[in-house]
Order: C-alpha cells, then structure tokens, then sequence
C-alpha cells in the first residue's frame, strides 16, 4: 500500500535506529549467524527478586482494574519520598505523574509545552526519540553539537548561542544516552547561571540512568537555585531496576505541566499497567544501595571496553561516567576500502561491522553525532572479549 495515503506526520517520522538495528540483528540471528548485539540499551541483568514477589502479590490482590490517569496515590507518595531522598527535589505527589514509560513521559511533555515553531535546545549526541517526538509536537529542534574532546558535554556559551526568541524548552539527560556523560553540579550551576537570564526557558531533566553513574554523585539540575519551578525531571525503572519491560516512567513537574500531561495521558493510554505499578512501589521505595553489585559490574565493563577500544588504531575513545555505553569516534575511517567495501560515513561503518564481524552497534547520526557510533556494554564480560575481538579484526 502507497505511502501517499499515509500522514505527513507518520510519513516524515524517522525510524528508531536502535530498534532497526536490533530487528536486523535478529534477521541475522534467525538465520543461524552469531551476532553479538550491543545495539540495545538493555540490561542483561533481571529484576530483583523481591520486585517479582511484589508483582505477583499485586495480582494475587486483584490490582486488575482501572488505576487512577496519573498512577496510584502510593506510587506517587513513594516518587515523592524517592526524588527527596535521592535528588533531594521536592515534588508533592500531585506534581507527579506516572506513564507507561519514561518515553511517554517524554511524549507527553513535548505535546503539553511545545507550539508550532517553539524551539528546543538539546545538546548532540542526544538519544534517538529525542528530536523525533519534538518534531512530532510541532516543535524545531535546536542540535547543540559536542565534541568527543569536551566529554560530550556543552558549554555556558554553547547554550547562550543556541537560544533565540522562540525558544521554548532546553532537554538535558545525565547520564547520558548515548555518550555516557555526565553533568557536575559545577557544570549545571554554569549553565543555570545562563538560564537565569531567560525565566521563560523550561528544562526537561531525563535522569533514567542515575543510579548508574560512575562518579559517585547525580546532580539534578533542578536542584540548582530557583530552577525547579520550570524543571521537568523524568525518571523510571527500566535501567536501574533492569525493568525496561515493565513499562513504567514518570515526572516530577510544576503542578500545572503534571495537570496538562494527566489530561494528555487520559486521551491517550489512560493509566499505567496495575501490576507493574504496585512492583514500582517497591523498587522506589528500596534503598539504592541495593543495585550496587550491578552497578560495580557496569563499571568493570565500561573499563574493559575502554581497555579494549584503545587497542584497536584509529579509534578515538573517552571514559564515560556513567549509563552502559560508550560512543567512540570513528571517523579515521571513513573514506576507507575495508574488505572491499567502502566506508563513507557512520552508517556504513555500523553496517559494515553487522555483516562483516557480526557485531550489532548504532550509528552516531541517529543521535546527532555523525562520526561516532554507539556500543552497548549491557552484556556479558566474556561476549564484550569476543565481540571486540571481531571489531579489531574487522577494522584491522
């Protein structure tokens, strides 16, 4: 069936890479072949026990109606509980809203702030959906671009430049997908101290990935001066909690955003899964301490990674402070002949490395950074050894 009697809104829609590149990995995988995927941002760890324990004990207690749009009081009392305890943020519970998934929380922030035309900062490399749901509400997103020798992150003065009078919002996430990176509080008081010139200017803070943070300290931005009145924090389960499959995000927002997003959700998909919210109490409610040995594995990995990509010539590496990836620059070779095939450009190098080494990566256009591609190390030691071992060789 013709495109044509498709939307324009679906038919200028980019396909999420990441899920492209793993539906290509399985293709592969389907077929016999030995693909290693680091394409997916995905733990390879399972949810805790007594996170299950909690799931099945709210189906045994019949959570199988209708929960409230915005998520259980419960919930929302231990998100509340959670921001002060870990990001010491004040969120009342009805400043909080609960989707399914942090991506929806992302989705309907877009669409309840943004206007044709509004522009939105976001600093590149940013994660794939970013500029896509912008785009989606109307809204032009504004690429800041970083550079592998400032660890990814903007400056003051980047900021400064990129804002216009039509902005309208400014989207943050550290630790961040893709590059790792993460924001000092050092850092984020520089940029607040620009952002004060502008009140009118929203922040969306996506810290899914806080709790695997290298550094020993997550800074939310919106803990810095007065910015939490027009700070939006996003956050969920899925990555700490390796509960990517139980489909649970949220917000912490000024009251009004938290009202317009309740109403936006119950158009939408009206509440979040029941059970899956009543096993989200527990995992909110657990003391952080109890991901340590995952996190301590993450961290050997990103090591062994990091080890093993400066073994291979040509490739320039940083050492990321935090989430499972790392987001190497490849570009010494493009413009390459390897194998017989020719290099151009990022894109080709991430396909080049699926058929020719059957390793699965992402390539960097998809998150705004056309010279480097993005590697999963959400996977086991000894599959990162032979993975790596296949790249080198490929590369070679």
């Amino acid at each position: 069936m013709s495109n044509q009697f498709l939307s324009d809104r679906i038919n200028s829609l980019t396909t999420s890479q990441t899920l492209a590149m793993a539906a290509k990995a399985r293709e592969l995988k389907e077929q016999g072949v030995d693909v290693i995927s680091l394409s997916l941002g995905e733990p390879d760890f399972n949810a805790p026990e007594f996170i299950k324990e909690a799931a099945i004990q709210a189906i045994k207690d019949n959570y199988s109606k209708y929960p409230p749009v915005d998520g259980y009081k419960e919930l929302k009392e231990a998100i509340s509980h959670k921001f002060k305890r870990d990001n010491n943020l004040n969120y009342a519970p009805s400043q909080i809203v609960v989707s399914t998934g942090a991506k929806q929380s992302l989705y309907n922030v877009a669409h309840v702030m943004i206007n044709p035309g509004d522009e939105v900062v976001i600093p590149a490399p940013y994660w794939v959906s970013y500029a896509e749901i912008v785009k989606m509400a109307e809204g032009t997103p504004v690429e800041v671009p970083t550079s592998i020798e400032s660890d990814f992150k903007i400056t003051p003065e980047q900021l400064e430049a990129a804002i216009t009078p039509k902005t309208k919002m400014i989207w943050f996430c550290s630790p961040c997908n893709p590059s790792g990176s993460v924001y000092s509080k050092e850092e984020f008081e520089a940029i607040a101290k620009v952002l004060e010139k502008y009140p009118n200017i929203f922040i969306l803070s996506d810290e899914i990935y806080e709790h695997i943070n290298f550094t020993g300290n997550h800074c939310s931005i919106g803990t810095i001066g007065n910015l939490i009145d027009r700070t939006i924090t996003v956050n969920g389960i899925a990555k700490a909690f390796a509960m990517t499959g139980y489909r649970i995000g949220y917000i912490g927002a000024p009251e009004f955003i938290a009202k317009a997003c309740t109403k936006m959700q119950g158009q939408v998909t009206s509440g979040a899964n029941s059970i899956a919210q009543r096993a989200t109490i527990t995992a909110v409610e657990a003391d952080p301490s109890v991901l340590k040995d995952m996190v301590s594995a993450f961290k050997n990995r990103r090591d062994l990674v990091v080890g093993l990509l400066r073994e291979i010539p040509g490739v320039k590496i940083n050492v990321p402070e935090g989430a499972f990836y790392v987001f190497p620059d490849m570009s010494s070779f493009f413009g390459k002949t390897l194998q017989g095939v020719k290099i151009d450009n990022a894109d080709d190098l991430s396909m080049y490395l699926l058929e020719k080494a059957h390793v699965a990566t992402v390539t960097g256009v998809a998150f705004g950074n056309p010279d480097c591609i993005r590697m999963s190390y959400a996977t086991s030691e000894d599959q990162l050894k032979e993975a790596f071992r296949r790249i080198k060789e490929a590369l070679a």
